[in-house]
């Protein structure tokens, strides 16, 4: 396969992926969680199986162009006669990272319902929870875990340099590492669905677009700082 054609055959691969999530999205999320007491093990991965699917078709966006770098960075050694990281095998290790994140966040979102301080609509249902959740949100972006965090996110070279392995366990590492420096850059963003409603389409957008301002735009390390601002700023509207 030529160079051309693999390069194309990795873009059409995650935009379709990227397709198939926004679509259920947009017409598959329609739970209501029942009281806490009446949940099943099968309500516990549905619910696991969307946060999976909604991490995926938000940050896919913001990975492609570290996954079409690895993809460059392949083919080149592959024309050298050099071992290689495959390119998917790496998007599925950052997609890994976030899968992770799912389970904990499903149980998380489990404990919160069980606190009453989310409503069956998977928002929050107290005004002092979701002025906590902003304001830490907010604050969380000043920090410098998440500085260096997204320091990675936005030149990853370092982490592909020190990181290099070859074949299918090398590429999953790898993604792996990357995609848990993003879930640390990003974990407190996608928390903020807990007070927006975790299946509000409109917010999904919106931090989805955050998330790839953050990552991609020239001054997107001060655009998060700005974020931060306003963040802390909407969590204290919650408080007058």
């Amino acid at each position: 396969m030529s160079i051309n054609l693999h390069r194309l055959f990795v873009i059409t691969t995650l935009v379709f992926v990227i397709y198939l999530c926004w679509h259920y999205m947009l017409f598959g999320m329609t739970m209501n969680m029942d009281p806490v007491a009446t949940w099943q093990s099968s309500d516990i991965f549905l619910l696991f199986l969307m946060w999976a699917i909604m991490m995926a078709g938000m940050m896919l966006p913001s990975a492609m162009p570290v996954i079409l770098l690895i993809d460059k960075v392949n083919q080149k050694r592959q024309s050298n006669h050099q071992t290689y990281t495959p390119t998917l095998f790496f998007a599925l290790g950052y997609l890994l990272a976030w899968t992770v994140y799912s389970v904990l966040v499903t149980f998380l979102q489990y404990w919160l319902h069980h606190q009453a301080l989310l409503t069956p609509m998977m928002d929050s249902a107290n005004a002092y929870f979701s002025a906590a959740i902003l304001i830490v949100a907010g604050a969380y972006q000043f920090s410098p875990w998440k500085q260096q965090c997204l320091k990675y996110c936005r030149s990853p070279m370092t982490i592909i340099s020190k990181g290099w392995e070859q074949g299918i366990k090398g590429g999953l590492k790898l993604g792996f590492v990357h995609g848990s420096y993003c879930v640390g850059c990003c974990w407190f963003l996608m928390a903020i669905l807990f007070v927006t409603g975790v299946m509000n389409l409109q917010w999904i957008l919106i931090l989805a677009l955050l998330v790839l301002i953050e990552k991609v735009a020239p001054k997107g390390a001060q655009f998060s700082k700005v974020i931060g601002v306003l963040l802390i700023a909407y969590g204290i509207s919650y408080l007058l």
